[in-house]
């Protein structure tokens, strides 16, 4: 059985909005885009880079499926480019159509919820899901998501989009491991705390 992996950037505020340039996501006027370059390091990079190996698919949004596809095929020198080319990519979106332009791309236009159960009865490596806030926040109000590696940052914003707005759903989560970077970022992944393979919640 696959599980739902989601990996993110996040500010010690909770923010997850346009970790990566500047203009990656103006929505709401906001101004802080690319907050998390400074803090790359080479420890960031072997956990991240861990972290891929161990990937079997991509599950994206909408809109972060078209920002990686309008930046990172055009990137060389770097680890990322040729996984996230050959990695089967599922695109979660109401107004997309195929064929998808991004080469290993299909297309989940309907039930997301029931397509992504259908996913997680599939054998084989886990499926990560990279920004995507809302369909985060759809994948944990259903109890979907097996785990959280959150980039935690140590720079507060005060404004943004948020990994987990007011209005979510309530889950108790574990700790089940952390890395600390040479530039202060917690690298903290949690598992939600079920109480049987059930999953239900305490």
């Amino acid at each position: 059985m696959a599980r739902i992996i989601v990996t993110n950037n996040v500010t010690l505020d909770g923010v997850m909005q346009a970790p990566g340039r500047a203009d990656e996501d103006r929505r709401g006027g906001f101004e802080h885009g690319g907050w998390a370059l400074p803090y790359n390091d080479d420890v960031m990079g072997r956990v991240m880079g861990e972290s891929m190996a161990g990937t079997g698919s991509l599950l994206l949004g909408r809109r972060t499926y078209q920002d990686f596809h309008a930046f990172w095929p055009q990137q060389t020198g770097n680890p990322f480019t040729e996984v996230l080319n050959k990695t089967q990519k599922y695109v979660v979106s109401t107004t997309l159509d195929e064929p998808l332009p991004w080469e290993n791309s299909t297309l989940i236009p309907g039930d997301v919820v029931a397509a992504v159960s259908k996913l997680k009865q599939q054998p084989g490596k886990d499926i990560a899901v990279l920004g995507s806030g809302e369909l985060i926040q759809t994948l944990a109000r259903q109890d979907l998501v097996d785990q959280y590696t959150l980039l935690i940052h140590p720079v507060l914003l005060e404004s943004g989009r948020r990994l987990f707005p007011d209005g979510g759903t309530f889950a108790s989560l574990r700790l089940a491991d952390t890395v600390t970077t040479t530039t202060g970022v917690m690298i903290a992944t949690y598992q939600p705390a079920r109480t049987h393979p059930a999953h239900s919640r305490r």
